[in-house]
């Protein structure tokens, strides 16, 4: 039987009501981790970045980010944007998805059905 996948994000974020449509309509059973209700988890965010690396989680172009003063955008690095994740977890990118140790950040229908795919 396949990992069950998790997907973490924010309820009200339309790129996660898209990824979670897909994946309803393909039959994937999933959690659901809220950022807005639970919290973004250090440890996770810690793997996700050792996986992916922080540049792909930290989501530089959404409001919450580019509303930080300059200072906190500056010489960004592993430590810092982790530390800025936490703090807003609106700064990960939406959504992380996770099934069976392996991650993918962002959704496109083509990159879940890949991801599914290679996992069966």
């Amino acid at each position: 039987m396949a990992a069950k996948a998790t997907i973490f994000g924010i309820k009200n974020c339309d790129t996660m009501k898209k990824a979670r449509t897909w994946l309803d309509a393909n039959g994937v059973v999933y959690d659901f981790h809220d950022y807005k209700a639970s919290g973004a988890p250090r440890d996770k965010l810690e793997q996700w970045v050792k996986k992916t690396g922080w540049e792909i989680l930290l989501n530089r172009a959404g409001t919450t980010f580019r509303g930080l003063p300059d200072k906190d955008k500056q010489s960004l690095d592993e430590k810092k944007a982790i530390a800025l994740m936490l703090a807003q977890p609106s700064m990960i990118k939406r959504p992380v998805l996770v099934r069976g140790g392996e991650i993918t950040v962002g959704f496109k229908p083509e990159s879940y059905a890949a991801f599914f795919k290679a996992k069966k």
